[in-house]
């Protein structure tokens, strides 16, 4: 165990720290646990007290839903009632790994991380910190944690945990389970209905999705139930995003810059590029990864603005798209 400006920072590597952290979230506190995705703010999700708890330390409203984590599909029935068969097979195919299942809420539990609602957001971390953790928590009768993202509302996801020391008060047990290895958050798929709908597009592709369960996936409509992370502007950094084409982007770097430009992009400007520039990777699970983190080391640079070039047009890019539209969308004119 190490001290950090007060944060009680654990050794996710440690089975005594492992069992520390399940000690709290038992006993209906908060910690930051480290998941393949992003790095979550955790409670028990079978206590609204303990919910609530995230809520106001995130700055979240509460009608804005959680996921809820669990070990395996013995934890999803906890929360979740009458899977229906492509929840099955999504399971077999993606658990544990970066897919969240919107599914029946079973009644009388979990009211408050599902944001009131009569569905609920179910995925199988494969973090081996994590499943270690969630096997801590059911020895001592807690199947699930939700965990959103351990940073303050709408702003950029933490990766490491020194990005969850940044975000909150001092005294938060923050389990360290190194950087995280997907980057972004998980793909999120609405069963709860019959078929097949995408809400949030993460690292899985729509070509994936489909293959395993075996259905054509279509895009949420009005009675859609609300999910995380699918507000217009979310993971904004404190500096200003623009997000462009690379001519638009071309062209605006031969024009006037504002100070503290910096720019994040696949593309080389020569000479052009501004000194504040971090290149994109061309693969996009490379990019993904890196993504937040590279968010937010320009704004501790000391950006003001950061131009980001589009990614490309293609499915392997859609969740660094969205996230990226997101944060540009938190700047743009109203």
């Amino acid at each position: 165990m190490v001290k950090d400006s007060g944060f009680q920072v654990l050794d996710g590597q440690s089975p005594d720290a492992v069992r520390a952290t399940a000690r709290v979230l038992a006993a209906g506190g908060l910690a930051g646990v480290p998941t393949e995705t992003v790095y979550g703010l955790a409670a028990r999700a079978d206590q609204d007290e303990a919910v609530a708890k995230i809520f106001a330390a995130k700055g979240r409203p509460s009608d804005h839903p959680l996921i809820v984590h669990v070990l395996d599909e013995q934890g999803a029935r906890v929360f979740g009632q009458d899977l229906p068969p492509v929840a099955h097979q999504l399971i077999e195919a993606f658990w544990p790994g970066p897919l969240t299942l919107i599914v029946r809420r079973v009644p009388g539990i979990a009211a408050a991380a599902a944001g009131g609602q009569d569905s609920v957001g179910l995925r199988c971390p494969s973090h081996p910190v994590f499943r270690a953790l969630m096997a801590e928590c059911r020895a001592l009768g807690v199947e699930g944690l939700a965990a959103p993202s351990a940073n303050r509302f709408g702003r950029v996801s933490p990766t490491t945990a020194a990005h969850v020391a940044e975000e909150f008060d001092p005294g938060l047990t923050v389990l360290d389970g190194g950087p995280c290895d997907v980057g972004i958050e998980s793909t999120i798929v609405d069963v709860s209905r019959g078929g097949l709908v995408l809400l949030r597009p993460g690292v899985l592709t729509p070509a994936q999705l489909e293959a395993a369960a075996g259905l054509a996936l279509h895009a949420p409509d009005a009675q859609a139930p609300r999910a995380s992370g699918t507000l217009a502007a979310h993971y904004a950094p404190r500096a200003t995003v623009r997000l462009m084409g690379s001519e638009e982007l071309r062209a605006a770097l031969s024009g006037d810059r504002p100070a503290g430009l910096a720019v994040y992009s696949r593309s080389s400007f020569g000479t052009g590029a501004p000194a504040l520039h971090r290149a994109m990777p061309a693969q996009a699970r490379a990019a993904a990864r890196q993504l937040f983190a590279v968010l937010r080391e320009l704004d501790a640079a000391g950006a003001t603005e950061i131009w980001i070039e589009a990614p490309p047009q293609e499915a392997a890019w859609d969740g660094v798209r969205d996230r990226l539209s997101r944060a540009a969308a938190a700047f743009a004119p109203r």
